[in-house]
């Protein structure tokens, strides 16, 4: 087990990393980008629309929501998810969080601390969003890595009535959002998570020195609570994925079916993969965050997910 120190120095060359990956995220095309302001705070934020778009059809929204220190605009890049929506024709959007990080229910980050209400935020994001764009309301979707994830998970718990299905990768579930979440309806889940996170330990704990980031459930813990929370049955399906990239990574899926409303949850667990985007880039060697699987292409494959739920009519 790395020391305490070792840790925080991993810690701070993620953050490094994060802000490096920010500043050097470019794409072809460029994103339109937009402002909201709630609560007397300026809010910024970045969409893709697929092209071609076509504004008489109703299409899908996916939140993309960034980790600690990073912004939408590099998240874009981390992720791929641009290529993605062209290919599936659905917008996304890519906020950012004030002080690059956002109020996840942990009470760590500086926006918590700060009393920012990210859930309005992203919540009314939507609402804007909805009257720009021809978005149809059953099927918006939010997803999230780290800092990012945890505040997916925050909104599956407080915003089950606009967002139809979550994807959260590198995180967990904070002690006091799993306390305090009664979700209106099931929510469908996908979570993704290495075995060799340093950052997020798929075992849960107290994260940080003393707990300072907050304590957080396992993964194991995390896919059992939102079984019960949708009535799922407790006992998953479980298969390997193929092994086709041969990058000393492999990845395991459970499945817990029988949910209520169709409802799913579902766990990809990455043997020997760290704190990184599953098939996105590997912003920091892996001797730092852990490998970036090529056995799973996590945008595609939260996309394949959410296409499959919608809020009920």
């Amino acid at each position: 087990m790395p020391s305490q120190k070792n840790k925080w120095r991993i810690t701070l060359i993620f953050l490094l990393g994060l802000v490096l990956l920010s500043i050097l995220a470019r794409r072809i095309s460029a994103n339109d980008t937009g402002t909201i302001t709630i609560d007397g705070r300026k809010r910024t934020y970045e969409v893709h629309v697929p092209k071609p778009y076509d504004a008489s059809r109703a299409v899908p929204l996916v939140l993309v929501l960034h980790g600690r220190l990073g912004n939408g605009h590099g998240t874009a890049g981390l992720t791929h998810f641009d290529s993605v929506s062209d290919v599936h024709g659905f917008l996304v959007v890519y906020p950012d969080g004030l002080h690059r990080s956002w109020s996840d229910g942990r009470g760590a980050s500086p926006s918590e601390k700060e009393g920012v209400d990210d859930v309005k935020f992203l919540s009314l994001l939507i609402d804007k969003l909805s009257h720009e764009y021809n978005i149809d309301p059953a099927r918006v979707y939010a997803t999230g890595i780290s800092n990012g994830g945890f505040m997916t998970q925050r909104l599956a718990c407080d915003l089950s009535d606009k967002i139809a299905a979550v994807g959260i990768v590198a995180a967990t579930m904070g002690e006091d959002t799993a306390n305090a979440c009664h979700p209106s309806r099931p929510v469908p889940v996908r979570m993704i998570h290495g075995t060799k996170d340093p950052l997020v330990p798929i075992g849960g704990g107290a994260l940080g020195k003393n707990g300072s980031h907050g304590v957080v459930l396992s993964l194991e813990a995390t896919a059992l609570k939102w079984a019960k929370l949708d009535g799922c049955n407790p006992k998953p399906a479980e298969a390997n994925l193929p092994d086709t990239a041969d990058d000393g990574t492999s990845v395991r899926e459970s499945v817990f079916s029988g949910c209520k409303a169709k409802a799913e949850v579902l766990v990809d667990v990455v043997d020997n993969g760290g704190h990184t985007w599953p098939g996105g880039k590997q912003y920091l060697p892996a001797a730092i965050i852990g490998k970036t699987t090529r056995n799973l292409d996590a945008s595609e494959a939260l996309w394949e997910f959410f296409s499959k739920h919608s809020l009920p009519q």
